[in-house]
């Protein structure tokens, strides 16, 4: 099969033959219709990651849909030529992280594309079915993102719904594929109102589109003042930080209000100096981390319904590197999806 491999930190993809994935006892084989380029792989090709990947040469890919190719003996639940989308957090399946339901969390994770092969290729081997969500008549290509981009500020909206109550403000930091993703959850989900922050103009018109409130620059230096005069100079009840870099999560702290919340999904290293005197009373900080598969069965159920919107760029696999610069740039829109499989 074909497969883009990465063979050494920093290095760009290579399109090369590889031996074709055979499912092992329980295992499934996946024909990969669409793989989604997560903002996170980029740290990962570039090795800003201690320890990941694990090993070269890499396959990297962790949003993946597509369908069933083979069953491995034992396998059940699904048949060849199902359509599926593949829950990325791979756990040991045993301790109570995982038998809780929140495998992405176990510390033995191998996740797809990061601990084993992933889908940056036409064939993924998934370790087991239970792994899989049914996704019906959605497009795999818009399936693809559903599995992080998607799944990712759905968990985190989820975590902080009791701060939304109605005439509450959440801000929005950052406006790329999962900022827009929570956007419509909070706007589906609760009356609160929302507050984006992008330095992109075209971002912040999308978000817009998609129900914001406000939309502000966030390299604006009075940003934070802005946000305050918003809300009454009360601060808002729930900050999602999709960047978090050392400035939004100073963004975040200056903006959140007394018993408010700073939930960190994005992962461009800063760090949240937490002290009396640089949050308000009583407000809190946390991180959330990716979603389990009962999570990523909502999410899917949500856009079956169209009551979410999935903007995707789709390209070939054969363009991989020139999406991961794209992405770099901050010149994807949506979510950058690669098609394995040549049409």
């Amino acid at each position: 099969m074909r497969a883009a491999v990465l063979h050494g930190s920093g290095d760009e993809f290579k399109l090369e033959e590889v031996s074709d994935p055979e499912p092992g006892p329980g295992e499934v084989l996946i024909r990969v219709a669409a793989a989604g380029v997560c903002h996170s792989d980029i740290h990962m090709r570039l090795g800003e990651f201690d320890g990941l990947p694990p090993y070269f040469p890499w396959v990297m890919g962790h949003e993946n849909a597509g369908y069933v190719a083979g069953l491995g003996p034992g396998a059940c639940g699904f048949e060849v030529g199902d359509p599926v989308a593949v829950y990325g957090g791979w756990g040991c399946g045993l301790c109570r992280l995982c038998l809780s339901g929140d495998e992405q969390l176990c510390d033995r994770s191998l996740w797809a594309g990061i601990g084993r092969p992933g889908g940056y290729a036409e064939y993924v081997c998934v370790p087991s079915t239970r792994h899989l969500v049914a996704i019906g008549e959605l497009d795999p290509m818009l399936a693809a993102p559903l599995t992080d981009a998607g799944l990712t500020p759905y968990r985190a909206v989820k975590r902080i719904l009791p701060y939304l109550l109605p005439g509450a403000t959440a801000l929005v930091i950052g406006a790329g594929g999962l900022g827009q993703f929570a956007i419509q959850y909070i706007k589906l989900l609760t009356a609160a109102r929302v507050v984006v922050l992008d330095i992109s103009e075209p971002k912040l018109e999308r978000a817009v589109a998609l129900g914001a409130d406000l939309v502000l620059d966030s390299s604006l230096p009075e940003v934070a003042k802005e946000i305050q005069s918003f809300t009454g100079n009360s601060g808002v009840a729930v900050v999602l930080d999709h960047v978090g870099s050392n400035k939004t999560l100073e963004v975040a702290a200056s903006s959140v209000g007394p018993c408010g919340i700073i939930v960190q999904v994005g992962l461009a290293g800063g760090g949240l100096w937490f002290s009396h005197a640089n949050l308000p009373v009583e407000a809190l900080a946390t991180y959330s981390w990716w979603g389990n598969r009962l999570e990523l069965e909502e999410v899917v159920a949500l856009a079956r319904q169209e009551a979410i919107e999935v903007s995707v760029e789709h390209y070939p696999l054969d363009a991989i590197n020139d999406v991961f610069r794209n992405l770099e740039s901050g010149n994807v829109m949506g979510r950058a999806v690669l098609l394995p499989h040549p049409s």
